[in-house]
């Protein structure tokens, strides 16, 4: 079922998260499947919980054609090195950002069939794994601008 994505205003954006206790509960399962086509729809490469209303600490994220489920993910080491790059996000339709992040993150997580995971990556992955999480926290693209610039020929959509 396709959810609503809440926008810029929307106070659930603001909110820090809360843990899923059970990520293989039927309603966080769904819920997987929903944000998943909600995504897809909206043409998007992430989407985050709260964008759809929902106060957990779950993101998804499809990315060179492979998908990642993140329950309760945590940013356990982060480069020196920054990248300043262009993003988008479902939540501030047709505005697209120029962000400074770091170049590779590790990540740990628990993937949708309860099995705890690491990730170490960089590249666009990366990037969209940091702006996710920041949305688990409460942190939005806005929070981060280095310079705006509106539509652009080419970007991509991060959430």
């Amino acid at each position: 079922m396709e959810l609503e994505i809440r926008k810029y205003g929307d106070e659930v954006l603001r909110q820090k998260t809360k843990k899923i206790k059970d990520p293989l509960a039927k309603d966080v399962q769904e819920l997987i499947l929903s944000m998943l086509e909600t995504m897809r729809s909206a043409n998007g490469l992430g989407l985050a919980a709260p964008q759809i209303g929902k106060n957990l600490r779950l993101c998804v994220i499809e990315e060179n054609n492979e998908t990642y489920v993140l329950i309760n993910p945590r940013i356990t080491a982060k480069s020196k090195k920054r990248i300043l790059a262009e993003e988008g996000c479902l939540s501030f339709p047709g505005e697209f950002f120029q962000i400074s992040r770091p170049e590779e993150v590790q990540v740990r997580y628990i993937d949708e069939k309860g099995t705890a995971r690491k990730i170490k990556t960089g590249g666009l992955l990366g990037r969209a794994l940091q702006h996710e999480i920041d949305h688990l926290d409460g942190i939005l693209i806005i929070d981060r601008i280095k310079k705006a610039r509106k539509n652009p020929k080419e970007t991509n959509k991060i959430c």
